[in-house]
């Protein structure tokens, strides 16, 4: 049963960081969305997110 342990707290941290780097990548859509439309198209919002979320599927 010890030989398992360590697995088993791998593969929680691992999915906690998964399940902290959506809910920051969620935080940061919102605020994104949330300034005025002449400074997201200045910085290239949302056209750059959208062409790196199609690159990761």
């Amino acid at each position: 049963m010890n030989t398992f342990t360590p697995v088993i707290f791998r593969t929680i941290r691992h999915y906690a960081g998964k399940v902290r780097t959506m809910h920051n990548e969620i935080r940061t859509e919102r605020l994104m969305n949330s300034l005025p439309t002449s400074i997201r198209k200045d910085i290239g919002w949302p056209d750059r997110f959208d062409a790196r979320r199609a690159d990761r599927n």
